[in-house]
């Protein structure tokens, strides 16, 4: 059983054809298509328009870059860590707006009783 139907593959084969004279453009920005890829999702697309056999879309992965680097962070170190850094975001955020700095928000979160005081550091004894 074919994935997909004749007038999906004859869309398809007018955008390739469109995109090699040039005159293929893009949906939104109407910009002209250069990418064979590209061409080929504008020919699926509008073979689903017309409701021609064709897989559904593959979903766009809900996480981001920036959210799953947090959650290894997290794991790796525990949760302490990650209470820790949030009561300083928030003191960063409510002492002084932009101009706060990473001190000044340390002693604002100590000052509310976090445990997120940093340690000082003691010179070595050789």
């Amino acid at each position: 059983m074919a994935k997909y139907s004749r007038t999906a593959g004859k869309k398809v084969k007018d955008a390739m054809h469109e995109m090699k004279e040039g005159k293929l453009k893009s949906g939104r920005s109407g910009k002209k298509v250069t990418s064979r890829k590209q061409a080929i999702a504008i020919g699926l697309s509008e073979a689903r328009e017309r409701g021609a056999k064709v897989p559904a879309k593959k979903s766009a992965s809900k996480s981001t870059g920036r959210k799953t680097a947090s959650k290894t962070a997290t794991k790796r170190t525990g949760r302490k860590t990650a209470a820790k850094s949030t009561a300083r975001k928030t003191a960063a955020k409510s002492s002084r707006g932009k101009t706060a700095t990473k001190t000044t928000a340390r002693k604002t979160a100590t000052k509310r009783g976090s445990k997120a005081a940093p340690r000082k550091r003691t010179a070595k004894k050789a």
